[in-house]
């Protein structure tokens, strides 16, 4: 969606330089990249959870998904060294911000009791993390094709320096935080 990118550009990267009084239009914050995660311990029980989830995550970004495998070796979880665990995509440029858009104005208002998203989730360094509980708020995602209910975790990395400017970028990109 060129519409987003060209409304950070004309609406959004104006009104953040006037009210932090930036001397540089190199210095506005812009979301730099979404990185989408899915862990899947039960992978480790049936490989074809694993199939299911790229699928899904395939269908809501539009980019095919990077499967990740275990680093080392926990006997406690019965994981050993290379099995695959989990699924994630990063988005960057016009895929990142049409999923941006698909996100704030069609998947989070079909959220049941949705009040906003939480604003206290910044990692101090200008990231903004979220976590959804189920794949099926998107519309791409056929209710009697899934398996099962899985969540998944979405990051934002924006190039703010304080939570504050990450905030108030994600608020004017349309961001619905909870008053």
């Amino acid at each position: 969606m060129a519409r987003l990118k060209e409304f950070y550009k004309q609406d959004v990267a104006p009104q953040l330089m006037k009210k932090f009084s930036y001397k540089n239009v190199m210095q506005i914050p812009k979301l730099e990249k979404i990185v989408i995660n899915v862990g899947a311990g039960e992978a480790r029980d049936n490989s074809k959870v694993i199939d299911s989830i790229m699928d899904d995550i395939a269908a809501i970004t539009g980019q095919r998904p990077m499967v990740c495998k275990a680093k080392k070796s926990v006997a406690n979880f019965k994981l050993r060294e290379g099995m695959k665990i989990g699924v994630k995509v990063t988005l960057r440029g016009e895929k990142m911000y049409e999923f941006l858009d698909r996100l704030f104005n069609v998947a989070l208002p079909r959220v049941r009791d949705f009040r906003g998203i939480n604003p206290n989730s910044f990692d101090g360094r200008g990231n903004y993390n979220m976590g959804l509980k189920e794949q099926l708020i998107f519309p791409e995602i056929e209710y009697d094709k899934i398996d099962k209910v899985r969540g998944m975790d979405i990051c934002f990395v924006t190039t703010a320096k304080t939570d504050e400017e990450a905030k108030e970028l994600l608020t004017l990109m349309g961001a619905p935080f909870a008053k």
